[in-house]
C-alpha cells in the first residue's frame, strides 16, 4: 500500500457516511412511518460520523437545521437537537474550520461588510472578535482620512510627527484589548453624536470585517426562538400552490404583542439570522423593542412582527420586518412597505428551506398582511422578481413564481411579453422562457388585487414626489434657514389644523408632528376640511410616532380627504 493512502477500511467508512448524507438528504421531504424511524437512525450514525470534507460537513448541517424546523416526532427533536447542540466540537468542523467561514456554522468566522448599526452591535457584544479582513480591503484610504477622528487629544502628537501606517496606528492605539474592527466602531461612534451622521461616516469607509469564530455569538446552528411550541410533521408537505383569496379569508390565528423582554430577544433573533447569512436590513438593525408581536399561524409556522424605533421611520409608508418561524427555526424573512390600502412584499426563504412550503407560506404572509395593515392589493418590484441585478432570481425564475399566483404587470410592453410567453407555453407545455425574456419581464413591478384593480396603490402613487412639494416649500419660505424654518413650520401647522401636540403626546409623537409640518402646509385645500378632520388628521401624525406603526396605516387609510390630497400632491408635483 502507498504510503500515505486512506487504509481501506477508511475509504469504506467515507463511502458510507457519504451514501448516509445522500439518503438523509433524499428524505428531506418525506415524514411519518418507516421514513421518521429512519432519519433518526442517519442523524444518529452522522452525528457520530466525521466527514471527509468542507461541503459534506456543511451540507450534514442544513440536513439537520431543516429537520429540526421539521421534525417527525419528539424523538426526532431530541436527537437533531443534541447534534446541533454538539456540532461546534465537531472534529470535522475543526478540521475545515478555514474553508466553513462564511456558513454560519457555530464557531466558524463571518466576514462581512456589516453596516453602522450591524457592526456597532457586534463590537459592543464581542469587541474581542470583530476585526478588519485587511487581505479583502482594497482601499483603506478612507478610513485613514478618519484616522485623526478616532484619535484622543493627547495622541495627536505622535499622530502628527510619526507615520505607523495605518494598521501600525490602529494595533497601538488598541494596545491589543480590543480588536481593530470594533475599536474603530465604537471609536467612531463615540467621536460622532448624530448617529446618522455616523452611519454615513462609518458606511463609507466601506471596511470588510470578520466576526472571528469562538464560544457564543451568532450561528445559525443554535440560533432558535425558546417559545416558540413545536407541532410534528406527521405527513407531507403543503407544496401545493394556495388561492391567494381564500388565503386573505383566513386570518391568522393569533396576533400576540411580546412583552419588551421578549421583544429584545426576537429582535437579536431576527439580527443575527441576517448576519449569519451575510446580509442586513435596516429595518431588523433598527427594529424597536417595543413594537414585536407574533403571528400565530399554526402547524408550527410564526412570523415574527418587528417595526422600526420612530426615529428610522419613513414620512409616509410604514415598514416592516417578519422573521419567519417553522419550530422557533427561522427559515427566511418578510419585508413590507404599506399604505393605502397595499402594500409592497419582499418575499424571501434561507437557502436551506427552499423547495419546500414556499407557496403556502406566501399565501399565509399576505393574509398577515391584510390583517395587520387592511390592505387589499399588493405589488411586488423588480429586485424580487431577478431584476435591478437580483441574478439569484433570475436563474430561479422568481417572475413565475408570482404570475402563478395572479400577479401580472400594469405596463403595456411588459403585458405583451407575458401574454406571448404564456401562449408559447399554452402550445408547448415544455417551453420555458429564456433568461433574456425573464429580464425583461422583471423590469416592472407585478400588482395583485384583492377587490378592482386600482392606481392609488403603492409601486403606481409617485409618493417619493411628496417629498419634493415639502422640499419647494421650504426652499421657497425659508431656504438655508432650516432652524427658523422647522419652528416657522409647526406654528402655522398648529394654526391651519387647528390643534398642536398636547403635553401627554410623547418625544416620539411631537417629533413626528415636526417631520410633518411641511407636509400639512403643503396639503391642497387643508382649511376647507371640517374640524373633526383635520383633528384626524393631526391624530394620523401622532400615530407615526406611537409605538405600533401599524396604527398610523390605519388612520392614514382610513382618512379618504388625508388620502385624496396626498395623492393629489404626488400627482401634481414636477419633478423637473
Amino acid at each position: 500500500m502507498r504510503a500515505g493512502a486512506p487504509r481501506p477500511r477508511a475509504r469504506s467508512a467515507a463511502r458510507d457516511a457519504i451514501a448516509a448524507l445522500r439518503r438523509l438528504e433524499a428524505i428531506r421531504f418525506e415524514f411519518g412511518g418507516a421514513i421518521a424511524s429512519e432519519r433518526r437512525g442517519l442523524l444518529v450514525r452522522l452525528a457520530r460520523t466525521t466527514l471527509n470534507g468542507a461541503a459534506q460537513v456543511l451540507r450534514l448541517h442544513e440536513a439537520m437545521l431543516f429537520a429540526r424546523a421539521h421534525p417527525d416526532d419528539p424523538a426526532c427533536l431530541r436527537v437533531v437537537e443534541r447534534a446541533l447542540r454538539a456540532f461546534e466540537r465537531r472534529r470535522d468542523v475543526a478540521r475545515f474550520r478555514a474553508s466553513l467561514a462564511g456558513s454560519g456554522v457555530a464557531g466558524t468566522d463571518l466576514p462581512f461588510r456589516f453596516f453602522a448599526p450591524t457592526a456597532l452591535r457586534l463590537a459592543r457584544a464581542w469587541p474581542g472578535r470583530l476585526a478588519i479582513d485587511w487581505d479583502e480591503w482594497d482601499d483603506p484610504a478612507r478610513l485613514e482620512e478618519l484616522l485623526p477622528l478616532l484619535a484622543a487629544d493627547a495622541e495627536m502628537p505622535g499622530l502628527d510627527e510619526w507615520d505607523l501606517g495605518l494598521r501600525g496606528w490602529l494595533r497601538r492605539m488598541t494596545g491589543g484589548r480590543i480588536a481593530d474592527g470594533a475599536f474603530v466602531a465604537r471609536r467612531l461612534a463615540t467621536r460622532i453624536a448624530d448617529p446618522f451622521v455616523f452611519e454615513k461616516a462609518f458606511d463609507g469607509i466601506d471596511a470588510p470585517f470578520v466576526l472571528c469564530g469562538g464560544r457564543g455569538g451568532p450561528s445559525r446552528t443554535l440560533e432558535r426562538w425558546p417559545g416558540a411550541p413545536v407541532a410534528f410533521q406527521r405527513g407531507a408537505l403543503r407544496r401545493a400552490r394556495p388561492d391567494l383569496r381564500a388565503e386573505l379569508a383566513r386570518p391568522p390565528l393569533a396576533v400576540t404583542p411580546v412583552s419588551r423582554r421578549d421583544g429584545e430577544q426576537l429582535v437579536a433573533l431576527a439580527r443575527d439570522a441576517m448576519v449569519t447569512r451575510r446580509r442586513d436590513l435596516d429595518v431588523f438593525a433598527y427594529a424597536s423593542a417595543d413594537d414585536v408581536r407574533l403571528v400565530e399561524c399554526g402547524e408550527g409556522l410564526q412570523f415574527a412582527c418587528l417595526g422600526a424605533i420612530p426615529d428610522r421611520r419613513l414620512l409616509l409608508e410604514s415598514v416592516y420586518g417578519f422573521l419567519t418561524l417553522r419550530n422557533g427555526v427561522p427559515t427566511g424573512y418578510v419585508l413590507t412597505s404599506a399604505l393605502f390600502g397595499s402594500a409592497e412584499i419582499a418575499y424571501n426563504v434561507f437557502e436551506t428551506f427552499r423547495g419546500g412550503e414556499a407557496g403556502a407560506v406566501y399565501g399565509r404572509v399576505l393574509a398577515m398582511t391584510a390583517h395587520l395593515f387592511g390592505t387589499d392589493s399588493f405589488v411586488v418590484t423588480p429586485y424580487q422578481l431577478g431584476g435591478a441585478g437580483n441574478d439569484e432570481g433570475l436563474e430561479s425564475g422568481a417572475w413565475w413564481f408570482y404570475r402563478k399566483f395572479g400577479f401580472a404587470p400594469r405596463a403595456r410592453a411588459a403585458r405583451a411579453l407575458m401574454r406571448r410567453e404564456e401562449a408559447r407555453m399554452r402550445r408547448n407545455p415544455a417551453h420555458r422562457s429564456s433568461r433574456a425574456t425573464l429580464a425583461r419581464l422583471a423590469e416592472e413591478n407585478v400588482y395583485w388585487h384583492a377587490g378592482r384593480a386600482r392606481s392609488d396603490v403603492l409601486g403606481l402613487l409617485p409618493l417619493p414626489n411628496v417629498g419634493l412639494a415639502a422640499m419647494d416649500l421650504l426652499a421657497k419660505r425659508f431656504g438655508a434657514d432650516d432652524a427658523r424654518g422647522a419652528g416657522a413650520c409647526e406654528l402655522e401647522a398648529v394654526r391651519r389644523l387647528g390643534h398642536g401636540p398636547e403635553r401627554a403626546w410623547s418625544r416620539d409623537e411631537r417629533r413626528a408632528f415636526t417631520r410633518w409640518a411641511p407636509l400639512v402646509l403643503a396639503l391642497p385645500g387643508l382649511e376647507r376640511w371640517p374640524a373633526r378632520e383635520r383633528r384626524a388628521l393631526l391624530a394620523v401624525i401622532r400615530a407615526k410616532g406611537g409605538v405600533r406603526e401599524s396604527e398610523f396605516v390605519r388612520r392614514f387609510d382610513a382618512h379618504v380627504r388625508l388620502r385624496a390630497a396626498v395623492a393629489h400632491l404626488a400627482r401634481s408635483t414636477r419633478v423637473g
